[in-house]
């Protein structure tokens, strides 16, 4: 013996309701008093039309319109449930309003959290790119060290991050967005500058550096690549920082490429030659797991791959 819908457990309301395009069909039918205006208002066919009022009739087990030359009226049940349709109809629209006004809070602001090489030179250049798609979105940028990244997305203090160090942060998803090369500097006076080998990565490893604070992504590959680090000559919360210590004097460092075009070309620093390991790390954009970047936070994102 065959059951209802109705009948039938575990059937969710979608199989016993017609759609909204069905619902809006119908209304349009008894605005116009005719099927065929009604599909072209809708911009589908008239053969179309009528195979989903009938769909809708086999459905709900009533006959709703009455066809005939002169048009097509709504039988008794047929307005009936037009009269119910109206009011599914004006809720889908105010729940639309919502979702829209929801989608517009969204992209009106980014917060981007990002390690401190990539905040100073790889970031401008992009937000620069992202004002020209999206002026007005106000854009927030809070610079810190790859955990200080991680931490900020894991919060909701930030809606896209981007990182320097040699994996993942946990409970973050990534996408490599390009890769960076770590040098070794020393202001010129200072004995390396005139070395004619290159320096052994044990000697790097032992010899007391110009390094970023613990936490930096820029001393996660350092120290992963020598398989430990000498206590620190000096520990400095910025490249910015960093770089001018090496410039004055004080001692070698190991910075971004990224950050040292202009003091190397102006020979204020003098780049180290490596005799046997490669400093290269990958540069991630990174997001809370299971949450792919949307809105502002997707066009940048697709901004840095174009880059």
């Amino acid at each position: 013996m065959s059951s209802s819908a109705e009948d039938r457990p575990g059937v969710g309301i979608a199989h016993r309701v017609p759609d909204l395009g069905a619902l809006e069909l119908l209304l349009a039918v008894a605005r116009l008093g005719s099927l065929g205006r009604a599909a072209r208002e809708l911009g589908i066919t008239q053969p179309a039309a009528s195979s989903r009022i009938r769909s809708m009739e086999r459905m709900l087990g009533v006959a709703l319109v009455d066809r005939s030359p002169r048009g097509s009226r709504l039988t008794r049940e047929g307005a009936l449930v037009t009269d119910w349709a109206r009011r599914v109809v004006d809720a889908a629209e105010a729940f639309d309003a919502g979702a829209q006004a929801l989608r517009d809070r969204r992209d009106s602001r980014l917060r981007v959290a990002a390690s401190m090489t990539i905040a100073e030179y790889l970031l401008p250049g992009w937000l620069i790119a992202l004002r020209a798609q999206r002026p007005d979105t106000a854009v927030s940028l809070l610079a810190g060290n790859s955990a200080a990244v991680a931490e900020r997305l894991l919060t909701g203090e930030a809606d896209l991050g981007f990182v320097e160090g040699i994996s993942v942060p946990s409970g973050l998803d990534a996408a490599v967005i390009a890769h960076d090369r770590l040098i070794v500097v020393t202001a010129p006076g200072h004995p390396w500058a005139r070395r004619r080998s290159p320096l052994a990565a044990a000697e790097l490893a032992a010899t007391p550096l110009i390094l970023r604070e613990e936490g930096s992504g820029t001393r996660q590959v350092l120290d992963s690549a020598l398989g430990g680090l000498a206590r620190p000559l000096i520990e400095l919360s910025s490249t910015t920082a960093v770089k001018a210590s090496a410039v004055s004097g004080a001692g070698p460092a190991v910075l971004s490429e990224l950050a040292l075009g202009e003091e190397l070309s102006a020979h204020r620093l003098v780049g180290i030659p490596l005799a046997d390991v490669q400093l290269t790390r990958a540069l991630r954009a990174v997001w809370p797991t299971g949450h792919r970047p949307t809105g502002p936070a997707r066009d940048l994102l697709s901004l840095t791959r174009g880059a």
